[in-house]
């Protein structure tokens, strides 16, 4: 029986030849992979703060997608505030703290206009003793926990 002689062969400093490397999995792909737990806890805890507001008689929307089913608006939990926490986790992650802080202000406060915005449209509409503090406060608080999650999270995936 002929034995079988394994060669090993090294890398030499001085060769020509190029190391073949292996290409990495595309960055932008693993980004949007460590959202998506976040995305579901932030389109989960938005659905259940609209069913508890909405129950409580804070806020209804009045057109909403089949509104005979369900009080809330699907489209705006299920489609619009995913994509706006992915956007918003995307530009988080390459910001330092301070600005983190201040576009997590800034978007809060851009949500409670947006909100005014809507109750004009006819899309939104708060109970009279609603005040739009509550939204800013809200959506800041909303915002400071996904990411926190987001945050947490990436390190454990």
């Amino acid at each position: 029986m002929e034995r079988l002689k394994m060669n090993i062969v090294k890398h030499s400093k001085g060769s020509n030849l190029q190391r073949v490397q292996k290409k990495p999995f595309p960055s932008w792909i693993n980004m949007y992979q460590r959202t998506i737990p976040a995305i579901i806890l932030g389109s989960l805890l938005g659905t259940y703060l609209d069913l508890y507001f909405v129950g409580k008689g804070l806020y209804e929307f009045p057109t909403r997608p089949l509104s005979h089913i369900f009080s809330i608006n699907l489209t705006f939990t299920l489609i619009a505030l995913p994509l706006f926490t992915m956007v918003f986790l995307l530009i988080c992650s390459k910001l330092k703290l301070l600005k983190k802080i201040s576009l997590i202000l800034l978007l809060s406060l851009f949500m409670a206009v947006a909100e005014r915005a809507a109750e004009g449209l006819g899309l939104f509409a708060h109970h009279y003793s609603w005040k739009h503090q509550y939204s800013f406060i809200g959506y800041t608080a909303y915002l400071t926990v996904i990411y926190l999650f987001f945050h947490w999270s990436r390190f454990r995936i």
